[in-house]
């Protein structure tokens, strides 16, 4: 029963060179049904906290879109200046991890590491970047029990004792001494401020849409005879029959292991401290997962996070997607058939409080998207002869970025917006590369093309999609937008067929046999090849 070493203090560099941009960004808070502005809490830097995996089994879609929907939000943050302290948990102790591994002939912990490796996989395939700390559940007991304490102390929680006195492992909080219970989540005592809220509080948990949650089934040990009051919730439960006799710890209050929820607020305060800016996590986890997890901590002396956010979900056929109810889909299989760009694509392409419609078309959509990236990124840098760093790249401030992008980031993250944005200006950009020829200023048009590319690499990078950074260009995803010098084969190889194409109808058109050149054109158009002809010959690129 060891903790973790006491990590080090990375923010201790004070006030960094925060964009101006920073004073723009706009959040919405679930406490407050409200998007506001942001202010740190410390200058410079910001502290995210976001609930991560269930290690019980393998990653699906509805698992990942959370962790892409955060990863941009960090992303963003980074991208205006700020110092990022970034914490996802691992939850390796659970119900249905000790009774999966059992009905699988597993140890609970091995079971536990099978999968937290692969949401490890999963997460890094998809460009989702890793945490400052990513602390284990089971690394973290003595911060549990001295958070139970407290709570016991404060008079907010209660031990549950045999006839003899004795306690049993059963410790539950006493919500109705917490006369704040509900302020997270009481959707009847707050106006709501747009579509995508009222959608959500619609679906998603609430005090007020608790009853029987299907995407959240009750806690065994809160179902217990035992509770003051039927609103009670676990802070420590007693083991039972089943439970290994390596999934018990010994505390003052009995043998037992933690509830779901006093993990969060331990390993949040252990990391982060007091108040932190950003609590994240998917909708599901707003009720009661979120709600207790406020209660206990501020319950214990703390203060807890200054704002909530929570992204909606995956649907489909508007049904959220979920293993428990048949219709997830695993990142494997998903990956098996999409390359893992377009897929990222797909699970950032709506704004994070949107539920996102996952169908053919929506992966379609992605991969239109790609094509129309990856051409722009490899005209450009062919004509400029060479792809700017990921070092410079990676430089680009918040401030030098298109203002419509800025605009749509500090906008709650309106990644809808922000992609709209990135598209304008390949339109802009290939407008530029069409007149390149024509430009008797050729040095400063090619300034102009590279300024442009600089921008679309730096916009897509703030969503984790710049195609020449990893792991895209590590598995293949960059394809032919590597550029100049780029080792493509599949690129190489179709530049061969469609250049000699081209010869082909210039001879036809040097013989004045138009109809074979019109023919010529419109076969390659049918097959998704755009045609431009310039006064040093025809070049081409995909539509």
């Amino acid at each position: 029963m060891t903790n973790t070493q006491e990590p080090q203090n990375t923010n201790t560099s004070g006030a960094l060179a925060v964009a101006k941009a920073a004073a723009g960004l706009k959040l919405y808070d679930t406490a407050s049904h409200a998007v506001s502005s942001f202010t740190p809490i410390k200058p410079g830097q910001v502290g995210i906290y976001v609930c991560g995996a269930t290690v019980q089994s393998s990653p699906h879609i509805g698992h990942i879109r959370a962790a892409v929907a955060f990863d941009v939000v960090r992303r963003w943050f980074e991208r205006l200046g700020y110092k990022v302290t970034f914490v996802r948990n691992v939850t390796d102790i659970d119900d249905k991890i000790l009774d999966k591994a059992a009905a699988a002939g597993q140890q609970w912990w091995e079971r536990a590491y099978i999968y937290e490796r692969e949401f490890t996989e999963a997460y890094s395939k998809l460009g989702v970047e890793p945490p400052t700390y990513e602390p284990r559940a089971t690394g973290h007991m003595i911060d549990m029990i001295d958070l139970i304490k407290k709570i016991i102390d404060n008079g907010h929680a209660y031990v549950v004792r045999d006839a003899d006195g004795n306690p049993t492992g059963n410790v539950y909080f006493d919500v109705a001494s917490w006369p704040h219970y509900g302020e997270l989540t009481h959707q009847k005592q707050t106006a709501v401020s747009d579509a995508a809220s009222e959608v959500t509080d619609a679906m998603g948990p609430s005090v007020d849409n608790a009853g029987n949650d299907k995407y959240n089934p009750v806690d065994p040990a809160d179902m217990s005879p035992d509770k003051h009051d039927p609103r009670d919730f676990a802070l420590w439960k007693a083991p039972k029959d089943s439970d290994p006799l390596d999934a018990r710890w010994n505390t003052p209050f009995g043998t037992g292991r933690p509830g779901w929820h006093i993990e969060c607020s331990a390993m949040s305060h252990r990391y982060l401290k007091d108040m932190f800016d950003i609590h994240g996590g998917g909708l599901d986890l707003r009720f009661p997962h979120h709600e207790n997890e406020m209660a206990q901590t501020r319950a214990a002396g703390y203060d807890s996070a200054a704002r909530w956010m929570h992204s909606a979900w995956v649907t489909a056929k508007g049904e959220k997607m979920s293993k428990s109810l048949g219709n997830g889909l695993s990142v494997p299989a998903v990956l098996a058939e999409h390359s893992a760009w377009v897929v990222r694509y797909a699970l950032g392409s709506v704004q994070y409080r949107s539920m996102l419609e996952w169908s053919d078309q929506t992966l379609a959509e992605a991969q239109s998207a790609y094509d129309r990236v990856a051409n722009f990124i490899e005209r450009a840098g062919a004509a400029v002869g060479e792809q700017p760093s990921r070092e410079e790249i990676m430089a680009i401030s918040a401030d030098a970025l298109p203002a419509d992008f800025v605009a749509a980031m500090n906008d709650d993250i309106n990644v809808s917006g922000a992609s709209a944005a990135i598209f304008t200006a390949i339109r802009s950009g290939n407008t530029l590369l069409s007149k390149l020829a024509d430009r008797a200023d050729s040095d400063v048009a090619k300034a102009e093309v590279r300024e442009a590319l600089v921008n679309v690499r730096a916009m897509l990078d703030t969503l984790g999609l710049d195609p020449l950074a990893e792991p895209w260009v590590s598995d293949g995803d960059a394809g032919g937008a590597a550029g100049a010098g780029a080792d493509s084969a599949e690129h190489d190889a179709l530049d061969k067929l469609v250049s000699e194409q081209l010869a082909e109808r210039a001879e036809a058109r040097k013989a004045k046999d138009f109809a074979r050149a019109d023919a010529i054109r419109d076969a390659l158009g049918a097959a998704g090849i755009a045609i431009e002809d310039g006064p040093q010959g025809s070049t081409w690129s995909l539509k």
